[in-house]
């Protein structure tokens, strides 16, 4: 038992709520126990200029942790002046997660993007960012849809990430805070509805992985990422 009382293979409790910002084209509250982040959604009718017309849209991320979202006051990235190297790798990642959703050629002229506002960080912050955007961009593609700018039959794949590690001898899914500060080796899955891997993060960090446990965390992972995708379909059903 986990010092949550969870068992190795448990998510924390998870809650999707969509809709939560009145002006965004799409949003949604995640929280994975402790851990809660807000995703907006905005679609802008322009693309970067490095993508020439006709050849589809663009959707990219931010993300940002509020200053009280840990145990002491952070200061401010804006106020330093610059994003840390931390945050520039995260939203990538959660761009790069998300664009594996769609065919870009689908939402050619617009670009998509989805701000990560961190409210509490306890551990799987980008995991979290990464599944609840998929629910905001659902969101956004049906306000789009509405708007006659991307077609009805735009179709988008379920995107959801989790994290893993190995903590004392034991592979854990969903590490919190104290798990993930704690853990000989930290990984973060990326999987589509197709039984597909889009990312894989690992690093060992007191320790080398042996492949038969990489291959645990790949099922532990598969599995909790298949209970992420029914709670993303529930959470867009609602109304």
């Amino acid at each position: 038992m986990r010092s949550d009382g969870r068992k190795k293979s448990e998510l924390r409790t998870v809650s999707i709520r969509p809709d939560v910002s009145p002006y965004a084209e799409g949003s949604a509250e995640i929280s994975f126990g402790k851990t809660k982040v807000l995703i907006t959604a905005s679609v802008e009718r322009e693309t970067p200029r490095w993508i020439p017309p006709g050849e589809g849209g663009w959707i990219t991320a931010e993300y940002g942790m509020l200053p009280r979202s840990t145990h002491e006051r952070m200061r401010r990235e804006a106020s330093a002046g610059k994003q840390s190297s931390r945050t520039q790798e995260i939203q990538r990642l959660i761009g790069r997660s998300l664009r594996a959703a769609i065919d870009l050629r689908a939402i050619e002229g617009l670009t998509i993007k989805l701000d990560c506002d961190v409210i509490v960080a306890d551990g799987g912050t980008r995991t979290a960012s990464i599944t609840g955007a998929w629910v905001a961009l659902v969101r956004a593609i049906d306000w789009a849809k509405n708007q006659g700018l991307v077609a009805e039959t735009t179709e988008l794949h379920q995107i959801a990430a989790v994290s893993l590690g190995y903590v004392a001898g034991e592979s854990l899914v969903d590490l919190c805070y104290a798990e993930d500060s704690n853990a000989d080796v930290d990984l973060n899955l990326v999987f589509n509805d197709r039984d597909e891997l889009i990312e894989i993060q690992g690093t060992g960090e007191k320790r080398g992985l042996p492949v038969e446990q990489l291959s645990e965390l790949l099922t532990l992972g598969r599995t909790a990422a298949e209970e992420l995708f029914e709670l993303q379909r529930q959470a867009i059903e609602a109304k």
